[in-house]
């Protein structure tokens, strides 16, 4: 009984997990609750996602990577090796090649943190990648031929934009202001303007449900919403209403950085891929990417068409399955 090889999308938000021949076999929160005082770790994942906010003193959810990195190295580990367990990849006599997917821009440091991690979590030899290249991959993208392809990747901690020509990125920029700071966002707004406190969980909620960037375009759409907190001066539990409106200007400064870090990018591009791109247009990977609004926003400031990518929260999953394939060609691309 061998050991089946697996890539994994250790993302900010998530951690999803691709094996081979069987697709992804894992979609979680990045999440792990833990007694602080025993340091014994209680749940892992959407069990410990329920739990963010709502625990006693003793108990703490933590996530332990921030920005797309490793802030927790033990929490990490032990969250990897509680996923690679659940899967029951290990062979009878041999361990899992894994491949990993990383920030564009991660020091080498945080390099090694991540490979030591899924070292220890129970696999044999570590492959990292780039992870918006594997997102174009598995967006479906022919990044092997000489031409341009270009893919925004907005995950939970960081946006990867990137342009692709002959299997590898040309340029690129990773910068942390993704999907955990629009939720960060939308809180301080309803802290500021109502004097109302909401938890995480709720601003994620607002950002799925009404969350937009472009409000013109949403005829048919749940434009309000009812909120729940405590309210700042009596100390009690309070409702209102919030709109789409309100929710885009919150988020306006936000998605500018992304728009800047997507033009950015495109100044640096040759000439010769910048005209592939404006034929291919851009794909939208991410959690991000399913954000109202976003992909209208992009289109307009950056003049190119704009496309989401079909499963954006999948791509990066799905393109590992896919390198995993041919994981022997890009064995001598492993690190250390």
């Amino acid at each position: 009984m061998f050991a089946k090889d697996i890539g994994i999308d250790l993302g900010t938000a998530n951690v999803l997990i691709h094996v081979k021949g069987k697709g992804i076999v894992l979609n979680e929160p990045s999440v792990v609750a833990l007694d602080k005082n025993t340091n014994k770790v209680l749940a892992v994942g959407e069990e410990a996602r329920r739990m963010v906010g709502r625990t006693p003193g003793n108990i703490v959810a933590i996530r332990p990577l921030k920005d797309g990195v490793i802030a927790d190295f033990d929490v990490t580990e032990a969250m990897l090796k509680h996923f690679i367990n659940k899967l029951n990849v290990k062979g009878f006599m041999s361990k899992p090649r894994i491949l990993i997917c990383c920030p564009t821009n991660i020091t080498s440091v945080e390099q090694k943190a991540i490979k030591e991690a899924a070292e220890k979590s129970g696999g044999k030899k570590i492959y990292l990648e780039e992870e918006p290249k594997v997102a174009a991959i598995g967006a479906g993208m022919d990044i092997f031929n000489p031409t341009g392809n270009m893919v925004v990747d907005i995950g939970g901690g960081t946006t990867d934009v990137a342009v692709l020509s002959m299997g590898d990125i040309v340029t690129s920029q990773s910068i942390k202001m993704a999907g955990d700071k629009f939720d960060y966002e939308i809180l301080n707004y309803i802290k500021r303007e109502y004097k109302l406190l909401i938890g995480e969980r709720t601003a994620e909620d607002i950002k799925i449900k009404i969350g937009t960037v472009f409000s013109e375009n949403r005829e048919g759409e749940m434009n309000e919403m009812d909120i729940r907190g405590r309210d700042m001066v009596s100390g009690l539990p309070r409702t209102l209403t919030v709109t789409a409106k309100e929710i885009e200007g919150a988020l306006r400064e936000s998605v500018a950085v992304i728009v800047q870090a997507a033009k950015n990018v495109l100044e640096k591009t040759p000439p010769e891929l910048s005209a592939d791109i404006i034929d291919r247009g851009v794909i939208l990977t991410g959690g991000g990417a399913l954000l109202h609004g976003m992909d209208t926003l992009l289109a307009e400031e950056l003049k190119v068409p704009v496309l989401v990518a079909e499963n954006p929260m999948d791509c990066v999953a799905v393109g590992t399955g896919l390198m995993l394939e041919n994981i022997d060609k890009i064995s001598r691309r492993k690190i250390g």
